[in-house]
């Protein structure tokens, strides 16, 4: 039903946008979409996970931009960041006035406004889809079909040092609701910033994103960007994100998930100079018939380079996840050291994890491990703990949080490691203050 529509309504959603210099790319990514289809469980990358539940819905391309968001609501979302900026879509659209934005000396832009301004038309001939082109149906869905999101250039040897929350919000959609949200980042030499994303839905109908992020670390820059994956049970997820680094660059993606029915992670990076540094971290802790799904792929182009994967993952009900994380080591990229690890607990009978490491080494002189566990929690721990007068479910969670916490070391925005530390605290049903 779903690829029925897309193929059916581009011609509309062209003509409804200000713009025409992508439409032959558009057309063009969409003859690629439409080449493969959607994946199914017969596709490699996808084998454990099925989108049937996504494709046999129908969903309206055209979000009706009216809401009735209130500041209060907007506040309950908010990690008690007085110190931050704050950037907000709702229904798609950039809410100036639900958005806080102090940012000085830097082009921000929301995505579709980029698309009609000119004067950044040879920023997005340079760097517009240059990783993320071809990856897979859905950045060519994506590609075919962009709109929503938003464009930010950090300038050579500006730091932002307030992190930048971008909420992306659904309400007030009568139709199930189709967003391909777009974002390009761009953090030229010796600048820094920090982004958090999260999204979510207010209504009970469905909603559907699928999101792509580009983010082109320059020499000698720093980039984190973390993921608050936190909606409700009507909402679809599928995330692609690439990262592009450059020599002596720093880039980070952590994901933490907690909310969704479906959640899929695609997450790309691309070592493109010597003496980088890549870090991927990830907490999952799903429940009820919940799936989080990640792929990660570290392509280690240059020598003298470091990549650094730690995912755990908790699961309870009969919730489902999986891992499956690439590192490839080209022959030329020497004294790579690549770690890799996913660690998970289970928590109930009905919960499943299907977790696939990955290392293809080309090149001899190199420090790569990877590894997983699947497991239950410590037994005689749980004991230990409970013998000392404290309740079985708060011993759970002291335990489920010192196995998740290292995955948090390198967050340094406070609230934002408050703000996971309670959401562990509420999907363990506890309370209590770690």
């Amino acid at each position: 039903m779903l690829l029925e529509q897309i193929l059916n309504n581009h011609s509309s959603f062209l003509e409804s946008l200000h713009h025409r210099f992508l439409d032959g790319d558009r057309k063009a990514a969409l003859q690629r979409f439409e080449n493969v289809g959607f994946p199914t469980k017969k596709d490699e990358e996808y084998k454990y996970t099925s989108l049937k539940e996504i494709t046999e819905k129908a969903y309206n391309f055209f979000p009706k931009e009216n809401h009735n968001i209130a500041k209060e609501q907007l506040d309950e979302l908010h990690l008690g960041e007085e110190n931050f900026d704050w950037i907000t879509f709702v229904n798609g659209k950039l809410d100036k006035e639900l958005s806080k934005v102090s940012i000085e000396n830097v082009e921000f832009l929301s995505f579709n406004y980029a698309l009609n301004d000119e004067k950044h038309r040879d920023v997005f001939e340079k760097y517009f889809n240059t990783i993320a082109s071809d990856k897979s149906t859905f950045t060519n869905l994506n590609q075919a079909y962009c709109k929503y999101g938003f464009f930010l250039k950090v300038p050579k040897n500006i730091v932002i040092e307030k992190p930048i929350h971008v909420f992306y919000i659904s309400q007030n959609q009568e139709e199930n609701t189709f967003y391909n949200t777009r974002n390009l980042l761009i953090v030229e030499e010796g600048a820094k910033v920090e982004i958090i994303e999260s999204h979510h839905n207010f209504d009970s109908t469905y909603v559907l994103t699928n999101s792509v992020t580009e983010i082109f670390t320059h020499p000698n820059a720093k980039a984190d960007w973390h993921k608050l994956q936190n909606d409700n049970d009507t909402s679809y997820l599928i995330d692609n994100t690439f990262a592009k680094q450059e020599r002596d660059s720093l880039t980070t993606v952590n994901t933490f998930s907690f909310g969704g029915k479906l959640v899929r992670n695609n997450l790309d990076f691309i070592q493109n100079g010597s003496n980088i540094n890549s870090f991927m971290n990830g907490i999952t802790i799903i429940g009820k018939d919940q799936l989080v799904d990640h792929h990660t792929a570290v392509h280690h182009n240059q020598p003298n380079c470091e990549s650094y994967q730690n995912y755990k993952g908790i699961f309870d009900g009969k919730s489902h996840g999986v891992f499956n994380g690439k590192v490839f080591v080209d022959k030329i990229a020497q004294k790579t050291n690549a770690y890799q690890q996913n660690n998970n607990v289970l928590l109930s009978e009905g919960a499943i994890i299907d977790t696939k490491p990955q290392l293809e080494i080309f090149a001899d002189d190199v420090k790569c491990s990877h590894g997983c566990t699947v497991g239950q929690l410590n037994e005689d721990a749980l004991f230990y703990l409970r013998a000392r007068g404290i309740s079985k479910k708060e011993a759970q969670a002291l335990l489920l949080y010192a196995f998740a916490n290292d995955a948090m070391q390198n967050i340094d925005i406070e609230p934002l490691k408050e703000k996971i530390s309670k959401l562990l605290a509420e999907k363990l049903e506890v309370d209590i203050e770690f």
